[in-house]
């Protein structure tokens, strides 16, 4: 089960217009995902037209409608069994690899059941095994560190002292943990020796680098999503000849949060990355014809428009300029921390001068690649009191407008969104389907009952589920807040 965070199908077709640019293909030219597409998803949640990630997610894995922010429970607020616990019970291996926190929405509503997406604290405590069902996960890689760690660690987002990496290896059989490129490069290499399943990668304190500042920023060391994608189905296919199969979730994370800050620069190349590895899984799905691929979306983020008229008394140019997003060199997020770290350096103050230079040179031009800034660009992100997460969209609209793209919003909508699927079992997805279709076709091709697991969650739940909201376990910055 592939999940593309926030990706309309507008984006697809930049994302194709992209790819075709800089590699110089033809305009007939597929992606791997134009070669699978059967139909379209409707996307709304049980109490909104527009869906949040929380509700979208438990569409796919408990195959029923909830409302926004619900995690792995239904509209009433009881936990529902997901198609990854139902694949557990038949003693399949299981697993997702995201680009998130492993606490966001998506993997959260597949591996744990909470009132609210907020509560990533007990999320993360379940998807250890600190639940009725125990540990459920064979393999976990993503970001979100910082809720597995107690609250006297830096950076820590628990505000209890719990240390769930330590409860995990002690108390629910966790094997491996990794949270660096090179140990996990050094598994890779060993593992055949000794199998680290379940294994744990938790690869930044919040959610993975954008992929465009994974490859042009040296300090940025983790793996990519084809990589973990790569090591997770070698790993997975490895054991499951002693198994039942397995099942696994994959999620481009970032496609979403690229486009709720309106940056299309983020936003193609992660789109490019989930076209890497669904291209993958393609390939994995082609040499195991027992194996079922859906590739889908939870909602569609930013109203992402191609095309742009800026002046509605003027007839408008229809251009379209890959070259300018072609140009840069970072996400809006790691220019806008860029910015952020120089003007509150230790001992100095820039000067409103140094800081215009610092923002014409190293922000604008080095960063987006936009050599022609306007005196009202360089002014608003020269303020010393510039506020950094409103800078992000605004950078997002100085490169949108000269590539010729325009946003609507910097939430969700209620469009449909393309379904993709090959392989085995996908006859009963073409068409339009609502996103629940999705999780009755797994559970039906898996012959999985997820009522039962159900009745196994809720017959314990005054033991472990936590019904009300005003027992949050979480803090967030308002950085973290902002992806939805």
């Amino acid at each position: 089960m592939m999940v593309s965070d926030g990706f309309g199908p507008a984006s697809q077709t930049y994302g194709r217009s992209f790819y075709q640019y800089r590699g110089k293909f033809p305009e007939d030219k597929l992606t791997s995902l134009d070669k699978i597409l059967v139909g379209t998803s409707r996307t709304r949640s049980s109490d909104s037209l527009v869906s949040d990630s929380a509700a979208g997610a438990t569409a796919f894995s408990c195959a029923m409608k909830t409302y926004n922010g619900a995690i792995g429970v239904d509209p009433t607020g009881n936990p529902c069994g997901t198609i990854l616990e139902a694949a557990k019970d038949l003693g399949m291996l299981t697993g997702f690899v995201v680009t998130s926190r492993v606490t966001h929405a998506t993997p959260a509503s597949f591996s744990a059941h909470v009132i609210h997406r907020d509560m990533e604290a007990d999320i993360a405590a379940q998807q250890i095994g600190n639940y009725s069902l125990t540990r459920q996960l064979d393999l976990m890689l993503g970001g979100g560190r910082c809720f597995f760690l107690p609250n006297t660690t830096q950076g820590s987002c628990r505000t209890d002292d719990r240390d769930l990496i330590k409860e995990a290896q002690e108390l629910y059989g966790w094997k491996t943990y990794v949270e660096n490129k090179s140990d996990w490069e050094a598994l890779l290499a060993d593992y055949k020796s000794e199998q680290p399943l379940p294994l744990m990668g938790l690869f930044n304190m919040d959610h993975m680098n954008y992929e465009i500042d994974r490859i042009n920023q040296e300090e940025v060391q983790e793996p990519s999503l084809l990589d973990m994608t790569k090591a997770a189905l070698k790993l997975l296919d490895s054991q499951s000849a002693t198994n039942q199969g397995f099942f696994l979730m994959i999620e481009g994370s970032r496609i979403d949060m690229g486009a709720h800050n309106n940056d299309p620069v983020a936003h193609a190349h992660e789109i490019l990355a989930y076209h890497q590895t669904v291209e993958f899984v393609q390939k994995y799905v082609a040499d195991h014809l027992d194996t079922m691929l859906i590739s889908t979306s939870d909602h569609e983020t930013g109203g992402f428009t191609l095309g742009y008229q800026e002046d509605p008394d003027t007839y408008p140019d229809y251009l379209w300029k890959p070259e300018v997003i072609d140009r840069a060199k970072a996400s809006t997020e790691m220019l806008a921390s860029q910015l952020q770290a120089y003007n509150t350096q230790a001992g100095k103050t820039p000067t409103q001068k140094e800081r215009e230079q610092f923002v014409k040179t190293q922000i604008l031009d080095q960063g987006l690649g936009i050599t022609d800034p306007t005196p009202e660009e360089i002014a608003y992100l020269a303020n010393k009191d510039v506020d950094y997460l409103k800078a992000l969209p605004f950078m997002g609209h100085a490169i949108s407008r000269r590539a010729g793209l325009g946003w609507t919003t910097l939430g969700h909508t209620g469009v449909d969104v393309n379904l993709y699927a090959g392989g085995d079992g996908i006859s009963k997805l073409s068409g339009n389907v609502e996103n629940t279709k999705i999780g009755e076709v797994m559970s039906d091709y898996l012959k999985v009952d997820l009522s039962y697991i159900t009745r196994k969650l809720q017959k314990t739940a005054n033991e472990w589920f936590k019904p009300k909201e005003k027992q949050f376990t979480t803090r967030l910055t308002r950085h973290q807040q902002s992806g939805n």
